[in-house]
């Protein structure tokens, strides 16, 4: 499994929803769509969704990675 960060290719928002389809071997279509249905549902999906934006670090590019 992938580690659990936004990437940087392929977000839609915040990418939370992209990076956790690459961590489980998903498609991001099919987690966003999961993500939309589920807020359709009482609970904190919105919420959740906003906290992970801002938990979940942001992938670093490849140029920075070897800048070091």
């Amino acid at each position: 499994m992938a580690a659990l960060v936004r990437p940087r290719e392929g977000r839609m928002i915040g990418g939370v929803c992209a990076g956790l389809a690459r961590r489980f071997g998903m498609s991001a279509s099919t987690m966003r769509v999961i993500f939309v249905v589920s807020c359709l549902l009482p609970g904190p999906q919105f919420l959740l969704y906003l906290a992970l934006w801002l938990l979940l670090p942001s992938e670093k590019s490849a140029s920075s990675a070897t800048a070091w």
